[in-house]
Order: C-alpha cells, then structure tokens, then sequence
C-alpha cells in the first residue's frame, strides 16, 4: 500500500497549470464564441448535496443549433424497467409500461424534457414504450432522440433502412423527431461507414428529410475508429452537423487509450466538435456503471469533500461541465438512480479547478487497475453458446474494485475474497452461463463497441474462478 500511496501522491500534485490547459482544450473557446450555445445560468446553491426535496423548477438548460432549450440530464431509454423488476437491456422480461410512465412523469416534472432512444434498444421495445409514455405529455413539453441502428448487413440497403427509419416515427407516435443519429460510426471502419450510409444513398435520404423539417437536428453517435470521426468533421461543410454524441466521463478525457487502445479520449473528440460549434451529447458518463462504484481509497477523496454526495454525482457533474455539452444521457432504470441524477442537474454546479484535479487524480488511479472496458451495451448478447458476457465482466470488475481478487495465498486476506468471489459469481451468474462455456468462437468480438477481446478475457476469468476453487 505504501508504493500506492506515493503513486497517487505524486498524481495528485502535478503540474496543475498543465492539467487545466489540457483539460480546459475545448471548454477555453467560450461559450459566447461558440454556434448555437450559451452559458447556463445555475445557482450557487449546493441543493445536490442534500437528500431532501428536489427542486422541480432548477434544471439547468443548454441552448442547441436551432435554438432548442435542452435539459442538461437527458433519459436514456437503453434501460427500462421489466415487469421483473430489471432493466430491459439485461433481460428478456416485458417492460413495465405503468413504471415507464411513471419514471417519464417524474422526470419531466422535474425539468428533464430530452428521452433519446434506438430501435435496437430494449430488445427492440424501448421505442415504443417511450412512445406510449410520452404521447400522454404535451408535444412541446419533450424532445425526442432516436437512431439509425441499421447494424446488420441485411439492414444496409436503402429499402430497409428507410423502412427502420418511418417505423421510429410510428413507434414514437411523432410527426418529427427533434433530434436523428446515424448509429455507431466508426464500428467497422471506412468501410462500413460507407456501406451503410453513403453508398446507399441513406445519408442523403436523412438531409432531405432534414429539409423538410421532418427531422430537425442530424448527428451521429461515435464508436470506436477515429478515421471515421475525422471523416465526418472533415465533410461538415456538406453534412452541416447539428450534434454528435460521444463517449464522455472523466476517465475517458485523458485516458481512453489506458482503458482500451482502440477508443479515443474524449478531450480531443470534444476539442474537435467545439472548433466545429457542434453540440455534444454525452454517453457513457458513468463509463457502463463503474464510476458509481470505485475503490474505497477513491470514494473517501470524494466523501471526505461533500459526504452526501454519491460516488455517481461527480461523474455526471464531470459530464456536463464543459460549455459545449447540450445534454448528459444517463440510462436510468430505477426512481433512485433518476433522482440521484436529478440532484446533480437541479441545478448543475460546474467543478472548481480543485475538483477537476482531484478527479484527474482519481482516474490516474482508476486506470491502474486492470478492468475489462465493459460498458454493458449487450451488442455482443445473445451469446450462441449462453454465456452471460456482461454480467460476467461486471462481477470481475466489481470484485477487481472492491479487492475481492487475490491469488496470493499467503495473503492474510485471501480466504475471504476467494469465498466472496466465487459465491458471488455463482449467485450473479448461473453456472451454465458462466466463462468456461465459452469455446471461442468470436461471435461476439465483430459487435462490441469498445473491441475487447472477449473470447481472451473469457479465458482469463475462467482461469482465475479455477484457480480459486481449487485455492491455488
């Protein structure tokens, strides 16, 4: 623990005109410099920090292209409640449609007028279940966010995709959809951006449509090869993007490659829109769940400064600090994780350069560690063989975070976390699901966003789960 702590000590105290230069890259091009936003007007009230009421008239707004006022906390509809009381991504239960409603009203009560959905999310469900629930609201009172998730080969055409297309809107029940994504450019390269949107005409049917005000706001939503983030800025003078969402939290500002090679910080992502004046739509603010939940050294930096605050709140605080931001998706399942986000944004109170420093320091020591950069998006389920992927890599990070993985038998602490691992594994993950099943067939490595090497890892963590029943 001791080379820990001098490791930390010495993150902590680096240069930190250096860090605030970096991190300040897009955020130093002011908000009044920039097309399409202006700054928010938020209190100087910590009313996040308290548990009590929340405030139903504090959200904070950003100003899009076209002069729509977005709430800063934007709904992600990835993960709605089933009847079993999960969320929709991980199971195969029904939605629970009167829990959906309410989870919506309660939202938009409280200032929360932006829901972004996909026809892939939900098994396929999650549109229309925003739709039903948001048809019951005044028209004007939400923007609506949907994609173009034309993943498969057999979707590329311009019939099918076009067809994906009207089907949202009849979903949806809406007339226009304020805010239209090509979904994940940059999974599969050049070429598949090009088959799947350009050649086929799609992407000039979406402009079009644009014209006619039946979509108002065009971007895309980014993953993986930089070549195609590039591309896309590169031709803005054609394309003439209103907003582009990308994957954002204070570990994948600066050290995106440490998490996995193959993404992209997003301080350069973020730097590149702003020069462009385009908005940005935030992902993967709590980078799939796991900034909710860190170490005991990293959560006592963050209690020791505001005690009821949530591990989670400065995550998203980090989300939607830069001017830039037009709003922060969070897919959120359940009342609490609604709330708890609603107190970060009711209003939002921007980070101090402290504070901005301290989280630097807390992803240095995040990325020491070595977790699996899972964010549990379910592109790789259905697993042929049954094998429950993200659950799997869910429970190892989480037992790799709360050091419940320890192979050295002679450590005092080993008995414990082994029993704490393997029961814990075999509770989450029943035992026909679990690594051992998996014989490799890579499947799953051509659908994961973040490229990991699954089949690999599978191995490890079946080597791992071995080795400790065996308790060697």
């Amino acid at each position: 623990m001791c080379g820990i702590k001098t490791i930390q000590a010495f993150t902590y105290n680096m240069d930190r005109r250096k860090f605030l230069k970096l991190f300040s890259g897009g955020a130093l091009l002011t908000t009044a410099g920039l097309v399409g936003c202006k700054t928010e007007t938020t209190s100087t009230d910590d009313s996040s920090a308290s548990l009590g009421e929340i405030p139903t008239d504090s959200m904070t707004y950003r100003t899009g292209k076209h002069g729509e006022r977005v709430s800063l906390l934007g709904y992600g509809c990835m993960r709605w409640p089933t009847v079993a009381g999960t969320s929709a991504r991980d199971t195969d239960s029904d939605i629970d449609q009167e829990e959906v409603n309410r989870l919506v009203d309660y939202a938009i009560e409280h200032g929360v007028n932006l829901f972004d959905t996909s026809p892939a999310y939900c098994k396929g469900f999650s549109e229309r279940a925003t739709g039903i629930a948001l048809k019951r609201h005044p028209r004007e009172s939400f923007y609506i966010s949907t994609k173009l998730s034309n993943f498969s080969p057999d979707l590329w055409s311009y019939k099918e995709s076009v067809a994906m297309y009207h089907r949202s809107f009849e979903s949806l029940q809406v007339d226009t959809i304020d805010f239209y994504l090509l979904h994940g450019i940059g999974m599969g390269g050049m070429e598949q951006l090009q088959k799947r949107y350009i050649e086929n005409g799609v992407l000039d049917f979406l402009l079009e449509e644009r014209e006619k005000g039946h979509i108002r706001n065009l971007g895309f939503s980014y993953h993986g090869d930089v070549g195609c983030f590039d591309y896309m800025l590169a031709n803005n003078d054609k394309y003439k993007w209103d907003f582009v969402l990308i994957q954002h939290n204070y570990v994948d500002w600066s050290h995106a490659k440490e998490v996995n090679p193959r993404n992209t910080n997003s301080e350069y992502l973020y730097t590149q829109l702003a020069e462009h004046g385009i908005p940005v739509f935030v992902m993967e603010p709590l980078l799939g769940g796991r900034l909710a939940s860190l170490n005991d050294y990293s959560t006592s930096q963050m209690k020791q400064r505001e005690p009821q605050r949530s591990v989670a709140s400065w995550a998203m605080r980090f989300a939607g600090n830069q001017p830039m931001i037009l709003s922060v998706l969070s897919g959120m399942t359940y009342m609490e994780h609604l709330q708890d986000n609603l107190r970060s944004f009711c209003p939002h109170k921007p980070l101090s350069d402290d504070e901005l420093l301290m989280l630097e320091h807390i992803a240095q020591n995040y990325v020491s560690y070595p977790v699996i950069p899972c964010t549990s998006c379910q592109y790789c389920m259905p697993c042929p063989y049954g094998i429950d992927i993200p659950t799997i890599f869910a429970h190892y990070n989480k037992s790799l975070n709360q050091g419940n993985i320890i192979t050295d038998t002679a450590d005092s602490n080993y008995e414990s976390a082994r029993r704490r691992f393997l029961v814990a594994y075999d509770r989450k993950v029943p035992r026909e699901r679990q690594a051992d099943h998996c014989i490799g067939c890579s499947t799953c490595r051509q659908h994961c966003p973040q490229r990991i090497d699954i089949p690999r890892q599978m191995r490890r963590i079946d080597a791992l789960a071995e080795q400790l029943r065996r308790k060697k």
